[in-house]
C-alpha cells in the first residue's frame, strides 16, 4: 500500500468517528448577522473563541452590518479590538472588508469563495468557514491550528502551509464529506485532545492509529 493510500485508509477512519460525533457543522463563534460572522472569523486568527466572543459580545452591539463597519472610526475602531493579537491589522481589514461590501455587493456577505477572497484579510481558511457557517456550502476544506495540528499528528500531509495542507485533505476525503473535518477537527482539539504534550493514548482518534500518541507537532 501506498503513501496516499495509507493516508486515505487512515483518514477514512478519522471522518467515520467525526461523522458521529459532531454531525452538525456549528461554528462556536457567537454572531447575529453575516457579517459579524465574517469579523468573528478575521479576529480569530491566531486567536481563540472564546477570547473572540467576549470582545464581541460588546463589539456586536455596536456594530451590526456591513454599513455599521464601514462607517466606523479607525482609530476608535482599533483601539476596541485591542484585546486580541494582530488587532491594528484586523481593524482595518475589517474596516475595508466591511466598505467594499458595501459598495461592491449591495451589502451582502459573498456567497462565494472566489469573491471572498477578494476581500482584504479573508484568506482560504476564514472564506471557507464562511460559506460553511453561513451558505452550508463547503467547497473546501479550511485549515486552522488544530486542523493542522492534527493533519501532522496522523501524518495526513507533508505540507505545514495551511493552504497547502487543505488541498491535501481534500484529496483524502470525498467532497459530500468535507463539511465534518474542520469542524470536527476543531472541537476534538478543543476539548478532547489538546495541543499541550500529554497522554492521548486512550483518547478515540489515537486508538484508530496509535503512533499518533508519540506525534506532537507544533501547533502554529
Amino acid at each position: 500500500m501506498n503513501k496516499h493510500t495509507e493516508r486515505k485508509v487512515r483518514m477514512q477512519k478519522i471522518l467515520a468517528y467525526l461523522k458521529k460525533i459532531y454531525p452538525k457543522p456549528k461554528s462556536e463563534l457567537k454572531h447575529t448577522t453575516p457579517f459579524q460572522f465574517v469579523v468573528a472569523v478575521m479576529l480569530s486568527a491566531q486567536c481563540t473563541d472564546k477570547a473572540v466572543n467576549r470582545l464581541t459580545e460588546t463589539l456586536f452591539k455596536k456594530y451590526k452590518t456591513p454599513k455599521d463597519f464601514a462607517g466606523a472610526n479607525s482609530t476608535a475602531f482599533t483601539k476596541e479590538l485591542s484585546s486580541v493579537p494582530f488587532f491594528r491589522n484586523k481593524a482595518k481589514a475589517i474596516i475595508d472588508s466591511a466598505k467594499e461590501i458595501v459598495v461592491k455587493h449591495h451589502g451582502r456577505v459573498p456567497a462565494s469563495a472566489e469573491e471572498l477572497q477578494k476581500l482584504p484579510g479573508i484568506g482560504y481558511k476564514t472564506a471557507h468557514v464562511v460559506l460553511g457557517e453561513l451558505y452550508e456550502q463547503w467547497p473546501g476544506i479550511p485549515t486552522d491550528t488544530h486542523v493542522k495540528r492534527f493533519a501532522k499528528k496522523f501524518d495526513l500531509s507533508d505540507n505545514s502551509d495551511l493552504k497547502k495542507i487543505s488541498h491535501d485533505l481534500e484529496a483524502l476525503v470525498p467532497e459530500k464529506d468535507w463539511k465534518y473535518v474542520n469542524n470536527g477537527l476543531m472541537l476534538y482539539g478543543r476539548y478532547v485532545c489538546k495541543a499541550n504534550k500529554h497522554d492521548c493514548s486512550i483518547h478515540p482518534l489515537t486508538k484508530l492509529w496509535p503512533e499518533a500518541a508519540t506525534r506532537w507537532p507544533k501547533a502554529k
